[in-house]
């Protein structure tokens, strides 16, 4: 297919893309459709039919209040909202008033399909395949985030299950497990906060791979630094990112207080399989379960660089400040240490100035 000539792809609008595009735009890039024939150019992709990111996936109980970690988009704060609000109520729109405001021009539904080498020369163009059309770049900033990739341990036996099986990314209430009994498999914020909200009205059975390490102390300013250099040296040697929480430990969170204080937050280890009617200890001890909620994470949704082959033995992709070492012209935001949306606001502006400060390759 023939390729359309632009400046700058960038791959998804979550927080971590539309901070790009924004940066784009101040930086004097022009939305390609509204450019005239001396622009340097952007175009915005994203697979969702509607504005918000992953934000308008989450379940319909994450309450303003409980969200974890929101942070507004740089150069328009989120409007105030009623704490008790659904976070997916509030958020998209928020995000679709910032894609208006900016005229960020989104083009929206597109499937990536790959990103390849239009040929062997390195300072040449990247082509972007979708099921919209194909684009010849000179960047392309990578902001795909993870929530289409749910992880899934594998059990024996898991399979044979009887009883219902879901991930966090298909959760929706509490209600439909009323009176039975849950297994919620992980250590993360999710878990914990899932294990809070279903022991109202269900029998919790917690079970981790690991004892979490509560840390007492408020995640300051040397404690995220120190989480984020320790996964800033794994992608840098392409190793799979890894989570933030891993380096620093599980934080008190009021969902997690208030678990404790109903004595609901007690930690089992990891089944070893899966029957019929429920899971097996280490010890032999079998647990009944009626669900298995998994609240295991997210992978990053990668698959469309398959071309480029970028992925190391190890799993992971060689990036640095954002960018891949192995191919300078893909730019990968809201991966690694930038998952946060903290993070991911940096690494969208770090992105755009690495860009503009490389005026071979926008010249070329």
């Amino acid at each position: 297919m023939e390729a359309a000539p632009v400046d700058v792809v960038v791959i998804g609008a979550g927080q971590a893309g539309l901070s790009a595009a924004y940066h784009l735009q101040r930086r004097g890039f022009v939305p390609l459709e509204r450019a005239d024939a001396t622009d340097q150019t952007f175009l915005v992709v994203d697979a969702n039919p509607e504005p918000g990111g992953a934000w308008q996936h989450r379940w319909p109980s994450l309450r303003m209040a409980t969200v974890n970690g929101i942070h507004e988009l740089p150069g328009f704060a989120v409007p105030p909202a009623d704490p008790a609000a659904a976070s997916r109520d509030i958020l998209p729109a928020y995000f679709a008033e910032y894609e208006d405001r900016f005229a960020l021009d989104v083009l929206r539904p597109v499937q990536v399909k790959a990103v390849r080498r239009a040929d062997d020369d390195p300072s040449g163009r990247l082509v972007v395949e979708t099921d919209r059309g194909a684009w010849a770049t000179r960047f392309v900033i990578n902001a795909t985030g993870t929530w289409t990739r749910p992880f899934w341990p594998r059990y024996p036996g898991q399979e044979r299950f009887r009883g219902r099986q879901l991930h966090v990314g298909d959760y929706v209430s509490a209600e439909e497990f009323r009176g039975k009994r849950v297994v919620i498999v992980g250590a993360g914020v999710s878990a914990v906060q899932l294990l809070d909200e279903i022991s109202h009205v269900a029998d919790t059975f917690w079970v981790t791979r690991r004892e979490p390490e509560w840390a007492e102390e408020d995640f300051d300013i040397p404690a995220r630094v120190a989480a984020i250099a320790g996964v800033e040296d794994r992608v840098r040697r392409g190793l799979p990112p890894g989570s933030v929480i891993s380096v620093t430990g599980m934080h008190w969170t009021p969902w997690a207080r208030a678990a404790e204080a109903r004595g609901v937050l007690v930690r089992h280890p990891m089944f070893a399989s899966i029957e019929e009617d429920g899971v097996r200890m280490p010890d032999g001890a079998f647990e009944r379960a009626d669900v298995i909620l998994w609240a295991t994470g997210f992978r990053p949704a990668l698959d469309h660089l398959a071309p480029l082959r970028l992925r190391t033995p190890e799993g992971g992709f060689r990036v640095e400040n954002g960018r891949s070492i192995d191919e300078p012209r893909l730019f990968l935001i809201g991966y690694g240490p930038s998952q946060s949306t903290v993070g991911a606001n940096r690494a969208g502006r770090d992105a755009v100035r690495a860009i503009v400060a490389d005026p071979v390759a926008l010249a070329a």
